[in-house]
């Protein structure tokens, strides 16, 4: 698999699945995006229109349908859609594998590879994690905003994968311009983006700010710090042996953003779409609870989204 060139599918053509398979595009390698409805209809018709801090301006016309429209079989498959969208992609993994192929998950949800791995025991999954700034702008449409582009991805312990297959993949990424980390240990690292990015999406969305007022000394802050230490305190508990002090990290993640920015999670709740609140928010409350972990910010936050939780419960 490793000395062929690889066949990729974007599963996803959202702001980071877009982002992906753009800059992999851009440097010629063999990219097929998954999309749907009005988004599908504008990148067949326009092609994907990338407004890049790191690449610029670009219309690129790459193959594009729907999971269930594919035919073809990837080497890799990245898995870009939303946690609550998982279950949709399972037939098109098992359709789309061969024996050598690896699904590469990129959500925001620890755990998300496992999860996958259970609903498609014939494939190998793999897990990961993405730090970027990339949005759906319009209808085929993705803005990619900022200098950070970081993408960490490797196998679970019980998860065989040849490190020539590893390697490939982390060739293809960083030809492409994005800067690709095959991780010692991805249950740690899924974990410190799960943190990251919940502390981000809910300080956010609770607050209805962009990150610039994060990076000021206040109350906005002093929330983000508060539920980065608690969440902590939960990876601490699983058994997780963190590089660096996570609360630390967080506000060193949070403090190189575009003060602009906002979390895909505060624009889908702005605009009344559905949104990653259960797996950023309640997930984590639930596994504090599980651990007897006392959690105040998150359950002080929780109390503005507990309505919108009851109902998406009841759907």
């Amino acid at each position: 698999m490793a000395n062929n060139k690889l066949k990729y599918l974007i599963a996803g053509t959202g702001g980071v699945g877009g982002s992906i398979a753009a800059f992999l595009a851009l440097a010629g390698k063999d990219v097929t995006c998954i999309a749907r409805g009005e988004h599908l209809a504008a990148l067949r018709q326009h092609g994907l229109q990338l407004h890049s801090d790191l690449k610029g301006e670009h219309t690129l016309h790459l193959p594009a349908c729907t999971a269930e429209e594919f035919q073809g079989k990837a080497d890799v498959i990245f898995v870009c859609v939303k946690g609550y969208s998982v279950s949709s992609i399972t037939e098109l993994i098992k359709r789309a594998a061969h024996a050598d192929t690896v699904v590469i998950p990129i959500l925001n949800v620890y755990g998300t590879g496992p999860r996958i791995q259970r609903l498609v025991p014939g494939v190998t999954v793999l897990d990961g994690c993405i730090y970027i700034v990339g949005f759906l702008s319009g209808k085929g449409e993705i803005t990619q905003m900022g200098k950070i582009f970081r993408l960490v991805y490797g196998a679970h312990r019980d998860t065989i994968v040849s490190r020539e297959t590893l390697e490939a993949v982390q060739h293809d990424l960083q030809e492409s311009g994005i800067k690709a980390e095959i991780s010692d240990d991805i249950n740690r690292d899924t974990f410190v983006k799960w943190s990251f990015i919940s502390a981000m999406a809910v300080t956010g969305a609770y607050y209805d700010v962009p990150m610039g007022e994060v990076q000021k000394p206040g109350e906005v802050r002093d929330t983000f710090t508060g539920l980065s230490r608690e969440s902590a305190t939960l990876g601490k508990k699983l058994g997780i042996d963190f590089r660096e002090d996570l609360v630390e990290y967080n506000l060193k993640v949070v403090d190189k953003l575009a003060p602009e920015s906002t979390a895909s999670m505060q624009k889908d709740l702005a605009r009344g779409h559905e949104s990653e609140v259960q797996g950023l928010l309640f997930d984590l409350i639930a596994a504090a609870e599980e651990q007897g972990i006392e959690i105040p910010t998150y359950r002080k936050v929780a109390e503005k989204f507990k309505a919108l939780h009851a109902l998406n419960a009841s759907e």
